[in-house]
This record gives structure tokens, C-alpha cells and sequence, in this order.
């Protein structure tokens, strides 16, 4: 029962899976593959136009100008050549298709770098960005791509495989994108650039080297056995040298992307404040540090208590030596975040907002002095009663005087007293130094009232 499922699982991946049928002879597939290598005439103007096109769409953002100058290029011949000259052993097709590559790509880079040393643009995009980073992904496109291309030109019905490769494995960008570094003398656009192309050639070529074995076409009839395994290991070391560093590349990209999603997680648990709302927040890393920039709208809270708040929170997000960057108020940078018709009404509103506290915030500390003046008077009312019995009423304040003739201004501390009986001169002074004592003050003037206009103003 077990042997007669085997036999029928078996045929069944051996039915669906069998590539014998579907291959064209070998001869034929290495035909079709030889043609493409060389590069002269039209196949220079081509690639040439082709990278001017590439450089537009970069300059201008466009991915489907990008895609249209990737249909064009004719990149994919020489790389598919060297997998196929490694596989058969045919040593001087590999040095055809490493010369034609390198010219290729020469030519390439130095037409991008006149189009972008006159382009007036010269501001990196999306676009560009994304082929200064690459990754083991660029590895595994290029390896995929590859095999797919190897596949496509083995077989009998190619259908769009070859247009699809070379979508997918962007071997134009990069070029066009290491001429931008060159012109804008940007060294990390250019060594990025550059590495991504070299992943795509390596492996695309290994891929079809590998695919050549798996389809076992024939080696070519000198075959020099200690120089095909040479050969191998250089193509096998070359490989993993490559990829190598990508592998450092993604850890670090995860390591970006994990810091990025406990920023935003932080941000959305622990800025929720009552009548404050968080307009922006940025988390990126400057050399070594990372930074998490929050922009906030609406009542402005105390930073210094803010920050040391949400700084005791970071470690439970794994963010542990992360800097807040906590901007609010007038400092907030709106323009980033909102369109400028938008920004302005926001800093008109911020504005009127701040004017309207700066007269809320005068008025309370007027309302606080009165209400501490009536506080005091009636504090040390039992005090005065006993120490000086002359003294029938009292009333504390500050006015602020002004000098007629230039306008200066002084606050000047009063009390307003209305006696039973006259002080004299010493018992006037030491009701002074007490009033000083007791109020915390350096200076009063005693004014005194008469009773009786105190009496009216209490009858009224």
C-alpha cells in the first residue's frame, strides 16, 4: 500500500516537474544565448539610450520609465553568456562576456553620470535611494531571476521570461544610480550602487551556470579538467564572497525596521495626553544614536517632566539609549508633515492660540496677587490686633506707579491703614519693619486712611 503511494507520488512530480520535453537542443539554446553577448554598433546606441532613459525616470521618480528603460537594455546577454561559458567550460566565452560586461557597464555609468553632471535635478528619490541598500533579497531576486532566464532560453516555449528577468533583477538602476554618486561626488550612492549590480551579475550568472549543469549540456570537446575545477571554486568562492556582505546589510536593515516598529508602537501607547495630540513622529539613527522625534499640537505640557516621563517608558519597548526629540508649541515643524495651506492656517491658529494663553496667563497672575494680598491681610489681622491696637483696618497692595515725565515704572508695596488713634514716629517704624518681616518684602509705605471714608465705603 505505502510502495504503490510512492510510486504514484512520485509520478506525479515526475509528470508535472520533467523539463526533457520542454528543452530545445543545446546548440540551439546556445545559439540564441551567444548572440546576445557581443556588444557593438546598435547594441552600444541601445544600451546607451536605454541608461539616458533609466537616468530620466530616476531623476524624475517615475517607475514606469524605469521599467520601460530595463525592456530596452541589453544588459541580460553577457551575464547569461558567462553562467553558460562557466558551465561548459568554453574559457573564451567567459573572457568575451567579462569584457563586454565591464565595457558595458562602463559605458553605462559614464553616460549616467554626463546625463546627471547636466541634469539641473539632482535631488536623490525613492527611487534612487532604493538601490544604494542592497540585501540578501537583491541575492535571492538575483538567483531567481537567473534561474528563471536560464529556463526561458533552454526551453521551447520562452514566453515573456526574458522581459520578466529583467524587470525583476534591475540590472539598469543600479548603473544609472552609481553615475548619480559619481556626478553628485555622493561616494555611499556610488559603492552601493555598484554592489547591487555586481549581486545581480553574480548571480544571475551563477544561477544560469547551475541551471547549464542541471540541463547537462555538453562541455566543450578540449576540456581541461584541473582548470574547470579551478574554475568552480573561483565561481563557487566568488559567490559567497559576494554575498556576504548582504548578509550584513539585511541584519542590520531588520535591526532598522524592528527599531522602527517599537518607535511607532511607543509612540501610540504612551503619547495619549487629554487635550495634546502627536502631529509627527521620526525615528532614525544618526551615527550610532538612535533618535525619536515627536511632534506635538495642541496645550503645551512641561518638556523637562514630559521627556524624563516617557524616557522611563522606552526600556519597556526595547528602547532602551533611544533620545527623545520632543518638539511642541511654536517649534513644531509643520511643514513636512502638512501641506502649506494647511501649515499656515495651523501657525495662524498656533499663534492666536499663544496670544490668547500669554492674556489668560496675565490675568490669573493678577487674580493670584489680589487673592494673596486679601489672603495675607487677613492672616496677620489677629496678629496686628494684638501687637498694635491702633490699627482699625488695613489693606494690602501693589501698584504699579508711573513717573509723568518719562513713563517709568515701579510696583511699590502699600498699606493702607485706618487708625483708632495717631502712631507716633517709633511706633510707626516698627509696625513698618513688622509688616516687612511678616510679608517677606524689602519695602512698604504705610498710607494712612481716615476712618471714616473706610466707614461710607463699607455702608454703600
Amino acid at each position: 500500500m505505502m510502495s504503490n503511494f510512492t510510486n504514484r507520488l512520485s509520478n506525479f512530480f515526475i509528470n508535472y516537474f520533467t523539463l526533457t520535453p520542454d528543452l530545445v537542443p543545446q546548440a540551439e539554446a546556445e545559439q540564441s544565448i551567444r548572440e546576445g553577448v557581443s556588444f557593438r554598433g546598435t547594441n552600444i546606441l541601445i544600451l546607451i539610450v536605454a541608461i539616458l532613459i533609466a537616468s530620466l525616470g530616476l531623476n524624475t521618480n517615475s517607475t514606469a520609465v524605469i521599467i520601460g528603460a530595463m525592456l530596452i537594455s541589453p544588459l541580460m546577454g553577457p551575464i547569461i553568456g558567462l553562467g553558460l561559458g562557466v558551465g561548459v567550460h568554453d574559457y573564451e566565452l567567459i573572457k568575451r562576456c567579462l569584457r563586454n560586461l565591464v565595457m558595458a557597464a562602463g559605458f553605462s555609468m559614464l553616460a549616467s553620470t554626463l546625463y546627471f553632471l547636466i541634469s539641473p535635478v539632482n535631488e536623490g528619490h525613492s527611487e534612487l535611494l532604493a538601490r544604494t541598500s542592497p540585501t540578501i533579497y537583491d541575492v535571492l531576486i538575483g538567483f531567481f531571476g537567473g534561474a528563471a532566464g536560464i529556463i526561458g532560453l533552454g526551453s521551447k516555449n520562452k514566453g515573456n521570461v526574458i522581459p520578466g528577468v529583467a524587470i525583476a533583477t534591475a540590472l539598469m538602476p543600479p548603473l544609472c544610480t552609481a553615475g548619480y554618486g559619481i556626478a553628485t561626488w555622493q561616494l555611499n550612492y556610488f559603492f552601493g550602487a555598484s554592489y547591487l549590480f555586481l549581486i545581480n551579475s553574480i548571480y544571475i550568472a551563477f544561477a544560469t551556470f547551475i541551471g547549464v549543469k542541471l540541463f547537462k549540456y555538453k562541455a566543450s570537446a578540449d576540456e581541461d579538467t584541473a582548470r574547470s575545477r579551478r574554475v568552480r571554486k573561483i565561481v563557487y568562492t566568488v559567490a559567497i564572497l559576494t554575498m556576504l556582505p548582504s548578509i550584513w546589510l539585511t541584519y542590520r536593515m531588520l535591526q532598522d525596521n524592528k527599531f522602527s516598529v517599537n518607535a511607532t508602537n511607543f509612540v501610540n501607547q504612551e503619547c495619549e495626553f487629554p487635550n495634546t495630540q502627536v502631529l509627527s513622529k521620526e525615528a532614525y539613527i544618526d551615527n550610532g544614536q538612535r533618535y525619536i522625534r515627536i511632534a506635538l499640537m495642541g496645550k503645551v505640557l512641561p518638556a523637562d517632566s514630559l521627556n524624563e516621563a516617557l524616557s522611563s517608558r522606552l526600556g519597556f519597548y526595547h528602547l532602551a539609549g533611544t533620545k527623545l526629540i520632543i518638539v511642541q508649541g511654536d517649534a513644531v515643524n509643520t511643514g513636512s508633515a502638512m501641506t502649506s495651506s494647511a501649515s499656515d492656517i495651523y501657525q495662524l491658529a498656533q499663534s492666536t492660540i499663544t496670544r490668547q494663553q500669554t492674556c489668560i496667563d496675565s490675568l490669573n497672575t493678577a487674580i493670584r496677587q489680589i487673592e494673596d494680598a486679601r489672603g495675607v491681610a487677613l492672616k496677620i489681622s489677629p496678629e496686628i490686633k494684638v501687637l498694635f491696637p491702633q490699627v482699625e483696618d488695613i489693606a494690602l497692595a501693589s501698584p504699579v506707579f508711573s513717573t509723568v515725565e518719562d513713563n517709568r515704572q515701579d510696583t511699590v508695596n502699600v498699606a493702607l491703614v485706618a487708625f483708632s488713634s495717631r502712631m507716633n514716629t517709633a511706633q510707626t517704624e516698627k509696625f513698618r519693619k513688622y509688616l516687612q518681616a511678616r510679608l517677606g518684602i524689602p519695602s512698604i509705605s504705610i498710607v494712612e486712611v481716615n476712618p471714616s471714608v473706610i466707614t461710607n465705603t463699607k455702608t454703600r
